[in-house]
């Protein structure tokens, strides 16, 4: 069978990028051997936030006093019961891209899909049986895996990924979480918020080290505060499974320590799934564990693409959805813009939550820039107040020659929603003075942005 574009991946690059091809008025078949739609809606963004989303009702019910309910008894959390909840749905939203895929007439390939020279897909699915495909352009999508560390070696029981840290029946008494990114903050907080004694292990000064580090310090006081033992500037030299307790040996700046644990979750980063897809066959050029590609996502290969967290750049769902975009729609004979990856809002679903986009104050400094500086905390605000969310800030950089805004860094609760609006206001080159006289409505937790812009201007009025 002959098409237009196969996607080798349905993730949230894979899928998107067949969706659009397909209005573009292409023939689409998409290789995928487990779920629709990928990690994304079946391991990772979706399910996640769901599991976060009992954590916070949870938390609430413990403070439900804080807002004049009074309930009887002590709220218990019912880990299966939340783990549940997530799966259902996450097959939800698989079930809805296969909606989408029919709706779209693309055709779902059902296999371990390889590349072959020639413009092929060669799909062997689970009894063994290969199909081989002829496709004019094929993109590959097909994403990335938890990093396996020699020191910190996965067995799904006591050393987990993230894949167990979803479904575990058991809630553990005590656990180590071993880095602090957007996947180790989300389920150290997740399961510190229900009662596991939590101890967050981060190698760099700060968690979140991507991150402002005024917003990473403020969310390790919130962490703290929350009874979460954090050790930066730490790193985990070995564990020991062999005991009924995982002993694990980490390094600090005072010394060895070892602290007991009933599990280890490694949150150490990904790796990108580029093995054992034909590209050494083919001949697509890859450099330091990724496939390189042009601003269009084409290999050094005619007619191989590739996007997502097998490429360079930022491993977000958003980012691969876009690559995906650009790169169907430069087949299509369209001419779309580059992706402009200094523009891309990275998200964190803690409480409170986390949100950035451009640069961060450092970073600009580094740059040669002279700044401007707004920062306006949530405990000035109306909104935050009302809702018992007073942690947190917003902080926006502009550059003082000529207003620009180069980067927004926000802590605190529905963040991960406003950021949105310093993505397109720095889309649309808006400066600080625009930005200080667009009213917000009142009372928000949007205001926040305003007062800050206003702040980098000495104009605002609630500090």
């Amino acid at each position: 069978m002959n098409y237009d574009v196969i996607v080798l991946g349905s993730g949230p690059g894979g899928y998107v990028a067949a969706i659009r091809a397909a209005q573009l008025g292409m023939k689409v078949g998409v290789v995928e051997k487990e779920e629709l739609g990928g990690i994304c809606l079946n391991w990772g963004c979706i399910p996640t936030k769901a599991l976060l989303k009992s954590a916070q009702v949870f938390d609430y019910l413990k403070h439900a006093a804080d807002y004049g309910i009074s309930m009887k008894g002590e709220p218990q959390a019912d880990i299966g019961a939340m783990v549940k909840r997530s799966r259902d749905v996450a097959a939800g939203m698989s079930k809805g891209i296969q909606f989408l895929f029919k709706k779209n007439k693309i055709d779902h390939l059902n296999g371990h899909g390889t590349v072959l020279p020639g413009k092929k897909v060669e799909v062997t699915d689970s009894e063994g049986k290969k199909t081989t495909y002829q496709a004019k352009h094929i993109i590959i999508a097909s994403g990335a895996r938890s990093r396996q560390l020699d020191n910190l070696k996965q067995d799904g029981k006591k050393i987990i990924g993230y894949r167990q840290a979803m479904v575990l029946d058991k809630q553990p008494g005590s656990m180590v979480v071993v880095g602090s990114g957007a996947i180790g903050a989300e389920f150290a907080y997740f399961y510190n918020t229900i009662g596991t004694n939590v101890t967050l292990v981060e190698f760099m000064p700060n968690i979140i080290p991507l991150e402002d580090e005024e917003v990473s310090k403020q969310l390790e006081r919130s962490f703290k505060k929350s009874k979460m033992r954090v050790m930066t500037s730490s790193t985990v030299e070995s564990v020991d499974t062999t005991g009924d307790t995982c002993k694990v040996v980490v390094k600090t700046p005072k010394g060895e320590e070892v602290i007991e644990a009933d599990i280890v979750l490694s949150a150490v980063g990904i790796s990108a799934n580029i093995e054992q897809i034909g590209l050494e066959e083919t001949g697509i050029k890859t450099e330091n564990g990724k496939i390189a590609v042009d601003d269009f996502y084409r290999t050094n290969v005619e007619g191989y693409y590739a996007i997502g967290d097998v490429v360079p750049g930022p491993a977000l769902a958003h980012v691969a959805s876009a690559e995906g975009i650009i790169c169907v729609e430069k087949i299509a004979g369209h001419h779309p813009d580059p992706l402009d990856y200094n523009n891309i809002p990275g998200c964190t679903y803690t409480s409170p939550e986390v949100a950035s986009v451009g640069y961060t104050e450092k970073a600009a400094t580094d740059a040669g820039f002279a700044l401007k500086i707004g920062k306006f905390p949530f405990s000035a605000s109306g909104k935050a107040s009302a809702a018992g969310t007073k942690d947190g800030f917003v902080k926006l950089i502009f550059d003082a020659k000529y207003g620009e805004l180069l980067g927004a860094h926000m802590i605190g609760a529905n963040v991960t929603e406003m950021i949105a609006e310093i993505v397109v206001a720095r889309k649309l080159e808006t400066t600080g003075q625009e930005m200080i006289k667009a009213v917000h409505p009142h009372p928000t937790m949007s205001e926040a942005i305003m007062e800050a812009a206003a702040a980098a201007y000495d104009e605002v009025i609630h500090l």
